[in-house]
């Protein structure tokens, strides 16, 4: 399967960006996961690629980064519909209460995971959207079925056979 949807991480410090992404490694076989460390080189390389055939599944955001908070980037990312049904999950241990609600209420914002975090506990937030992600966005999971949470998909299965059929 060549993947076609992407998790975007964004984190300026480098060395937690490499910690995300070799935690989000098990992902790699059906999704381009792809790190950057600012929002503006995002929003560059979603705009650079809104025409093309990739499109972002997942972002996974830190809050305090230089120029612009993860926040601030997450309703952006809303507000010009760059984001097109993807997740948004806030990894940080820094954002307060009222920029968590501005997330939520703006930039619907669907998973808050505080650092630090655990391998397991970042990948099972993930699983978790991801699975949400392909359900609402109607796409067949069963090439998906390695990295989908195995309860969502049971329960997606059961309440639509039309998915087996596909």
């Amino acid at each position: 399967m060549k993947p076609e949807y992407l998790i975007i991480c964004v984190e300026d410090e480098p060395d937690v960006l490499d910690a995300v992404l070799r935690d989000l490694a098990p992902f790699e076989s059906h999704f381009i996961i792809e790190g950057f460390g600012s929002a503006d080189s995002v929003r560059d390389f979603l705009t650079a690629s809104s025409a093309g055939t990739l499109k972002p599944a997942l972002f996974v955001c830190d809050h305090m980064m230089p120029g612009t908070t993860g926040v601030d980037f997450l309703v952006d990312v809303e507000t010009f519909g760059l984001a097109a049904g993807a997740k948004k999950m806030l990894l940080t241990g820094q954002a307060g209460l009222l920029e968590t609600v501005k997330a939520v209420n703006q930039g619907h914002l669907d998973y808050y995971l505080a650092k630090p975090w655990t391998p397991e506990s970042l990948q099972q937030a993930v699983r978790l959207l991801l699975t949400s992600f392909i359900r609402e966005q109607d796409l067949n999971p069963m090439p998906y079925m390695g990295v989908l949470d195995p309860a969502q998909l049971a329960d997606m299965l059961r309440g639509d056979r039309r998915l087996t059929d596909r």
